[in-house]
């Protein structure tokens, strides 16, 4: 398993949407380990693959925080929301793109998602609470959305700035 280098915002392959994907190979399989990897390495709890350059719907997530619960890392191709509930709930939200930068985002409270496992299989699932938090923001990055999309467009440049400063530093470094 390889940790990848994760895009920093702004990135235009972070706005654009990413292409289904077709079988299930092994080649697909080993990507998905490797975003997993980097998800726990980085640290977060969801990673999808347009953040490392791949534009695939493939989406990785472990929303799994406690200590000494078991992880459950999940791997999603060409996922998608089937069912969205009426309830909203609201999460401050943090993106591996957009480090050390947070707002709070509205989202249905619950989501049904579909999408294909690593095996190949078609599975279905209600997600709630930072899961749903959790697979709808990765779902928005596969289709060129970024949490900071959903503030105000002061908030929204504030963060913006700060990511091409962290951009300029790092380049420097």
């Amino acid at each position: 398993m390889t940790i990848r280098p994760i895009l920093i915002h702004p990135d235009p392959r972070l706005k654009k949407a990413a292409e289904p994907v077709g079988d299930i190979t092994d080649e697909m399989r080993a990507l998905a380990d490797d975003m997993l990897e980097t998800m726990y390495d980085a640290p977060g709890i969801g990673l999808a693959a347009p953040q490392i350059g791949v534009m695939l719907q493939l989406l990785v997530m472990d929303c799994v925080k406690e200590e000494g619960e078991a992880h459950r890392p999940m791997a999603m191709f060409n996922p998608e929301i089937i069912w969205a509930s009426d309830e909203m709930s609201t999460y401050e939200e943090g993106c591996l793109s957009i480090p050390d930068q947070y707002a709070e985002v509205d989202r249905p409270a619950e989501v049904d998602v579909r999408w294909t496992d690593v095996n190949g299989e078609v599975q279905e699932e209600r997600f709630k609470d930072l899961w749903a938090t959790c697979v709808q923001h990765e779902i928005d990055h596969l289709n060129g959305k970024l949490f900071i999309d959903y503030l105000k467009p002061l908030k929204r440049q504030m963060i913006t700035r700060k990511m091409q400063k962290l951009k300029r530093e790092r380049a420097r470094a």
